[in-house]
């Protein structure tokens, strides 16, 4: 993939990217800032009601990493019919997707009902259990609403149109917070639920917000001419295999990085209290950080799709650039807030000691690794805007789980380097997709630009 110059139609596609991704990296700020609410009301309930929350909400968010990844396949198959000038094709492909995401949520459902009997089987404490399963019995009546959310979410940002995202994303927290710290401590009237309380409030926020969406996708003259739900359409099985055959893998490559930090803090937790706090820390803080790069690459997802389905080689390439411009910039931004900066963050999150010192060493990590964190969620980004997803799932597998986790497990706790040899691991992982995810991304740029040349 030959390096774009920069002329003005490379630094137009680069601003493009840019307003594009700014919604997007809010309304994944927003997303993240649910568990944290949850997480906050809990721990000012109780100590056992933050431990059923966090647990239920780790649950709850790691599984859904699958449906959430396999539904943003609509996100590149908009954005190309778009590209192409087939809106015609669009409502029809929507209606589709609704019908996954109501079968994907059918499982998540299935899935959070039964995984609260076998709690105990994980080692978590009998006095946690009651509170983790109420709260999960609860919060899985969102479900339903959360996959549709994401189907209309992935639709709007397929036809560049990114705001709605940050707006009910933020709204739905205007919704959570005061509903959520009712229910839970028993204010205004309600009963006092604790962590039930919480997957109630947590569960309405996201039926507002699909409903929320969905009101505007019907009344809004910008999309007016998709006819979105115009009629009923009954499930068409090849349409809906074509969407999950996309965005599997997809899904599947979002879990192995997913599953990746968490097992990391699992086997960091069995070091000790004050290794597992600092770590809690630090990732906490690298992942606000992701929230930007993520955004950007959503962004890019979309750019490149659009040129693919205009057949424009030279355009898949200038978005592609443009996506890793920003992101150079972004990352240069977080590495120096955290290279500069990380004992004053530490500082915000606890004043012992002991646990300060480690964050703060483990934050140095996390500045190291946010060029190669930036460029491999880039690059697969762009991939799927080629709908290249199958070879980036077996790249993530063998990056963060053939090679970061048995180094970071061997180093940490085989050669007794605690946190420090875990987050090793953690970079070592991350530097190898970044590599691998861009050698991808050349070989599958360049053969869009043959094509649109032939």
């Amino acid at each position: 993939m030959s390096m774009s110059p920069a002329t003005p139609r490379f630094l137009q596609e680069v601003r493009t990217t840019g307003l594009l991704a700014l919604p997007l990296v809010l309304g994944h700020v927003s997303t993240g800032l649910i568990a944290f609410v949850d997480n906050t009301i809990a721990g000012h309930h109780g100590t056992d009601t933050f431990a059923a929350v966090s647990i239920g909400t780790a649950l709850l968010w790691l599984p859904m990493l699958v449906p959430i990844g396999t539904l943003i396949s609509l996100t590149a198959s908009v954005s190309q019919l778009h590209g192409a000038g087939r809106d015609r094709e669009i409502g029809p492909l929507f209606r589709q997707a609704l019908w996954l995401g109501v079968g994907l949520s059918a499982l998540m459902f299935l899935f959070l009902s039964v995984v609260p009997a076998f709690l105990p089987a994980f080692g978590i404490a009998p006095e946690i259990v009651p509170g983790a399963t109420d709260f999960l019995h609860a919060i899985r009546w969102g479900v339903p609403a959360l996959t549709l959310y994401f189907c209309m979410r992935y639709l709007s940002e397929g036809m560049h149109w990114t705001l709605p995202t940050m707006l009910i994303g933020f709204g739905g927290l205007l919704v959570l917070g005061p509903l959520g710290y009712a229910l839970c401590n028993g204010k205004f009237g309600f009963p006092e639920l604790g962590a039930a309380g919480l997957g109630i409030a947590s569960s309405v926020t996201m039926w507002v917000q699909a409903l929320a969406f969905a009101t505007y996708l019907w009344t809004t003259k910008r999309f007016a001419h998709l006819q979105l739900f115009s009629h009923f359409e009954l499930p068409r099985p090849r349409a809906i295999w074509d969407l999950l055959r996309t965005g599997l893998p997809i899904g599947i490559t979002v879990l192995m990085e997913g599953g990746l930090f968490i097992i990391t803090a699992l086997l960091i937790g069995r070091i000790g209290a004050t290794e597992a706090s600092a770590h809690q820390i630090a990732i906490n803080v690298a992942q606000l950080c992701f929230m930007i790069p993520m955004g950007v690459a959503e962004a890019t997802t979309v750019r490149v799709g659009h040129a693919v389905g205009r057949g424009d080689g030279f355009g898949v390439r200038r978005a592609a650039w443009a996506g890793y411009a920003i992101i150079m910039g972004t990352q240069t931004l977080s590495a120096a807030v955290l290279l500069f900066g990380h004992d004053a963050i530490v500082g915000v999150y606890t004043n012992d000691l002991a646990v300060a010192g480690l964050a703060s060493t483990l934050l140095l990590y996390a500045a190291t690794f946010q060029f190669p964190d930036g460029i491999q969620v880039l690059s697969a980004g762009a991939l799927r805007g080629l709908k290249d997803t199958r070879v980036p799932m077996f790249i993530a597998m063998f990056a963060y789980w053939g090679l970061g986790m048995p180094l970071g497990a061997g180093l940490g706790l085989g050669l007794g380097m605690g946190p420090q040899g875990m987050w090793i691991g953690l970079i070592v992982g991350l530097t190898a997709a970044a590599i691998l995810m861009g050698w991808r991304l050349r070989r599958s740029s360049q053969r869009i630009g043959q094509s649109a040349l032939s």
